[in-house]
């Protein structure tokens, strides 16, 4: 029953990032803010480490001293990007949230 569930939310997701940009308004092209973009990325990336670890932790891959430290430490740095995000000026705020 997990594994299906697992097979179809990734299946969503692929489906989501394949057809988003389909799905954009003609004529609406996204915000040029390399640096908001870049620190979008970097969350993301950082969001994904932080599942990644506590899949590992749950494997056994990590015991649980190790987990804490490396959770600690991305935790840590996802609310640094949160932070810098913030901090950007509200005018190069992605116009489409």
């Amino acid at each position: 029953m997990d594994y299906a569930l697992a097979i179809v939310v990734f299946g969503l997701a692929v489906a989501y990032v394949v057809l988003r940009p389909l799905l954009r308004p003609a004529g609406r092209e996204p915000a040029d803010h390399p640096h908001r973009e870049a620190l979008e990325a970097a969350k993301e990336a950082k969001y994904r480490e932080i599942r990644d670890a506590e899949l590992d932790h749950r494997m056994g891959k990590l015991s649980d001293t190790d987990y804490r430290e490396t959770d600690r430490d991305l935790r840590r740095q996802a609310i640094e990007i949160l932070r810098q995000l913030d901090e950007l000026d509200p005018a190069d705020a992605d116009p489409r949230r």
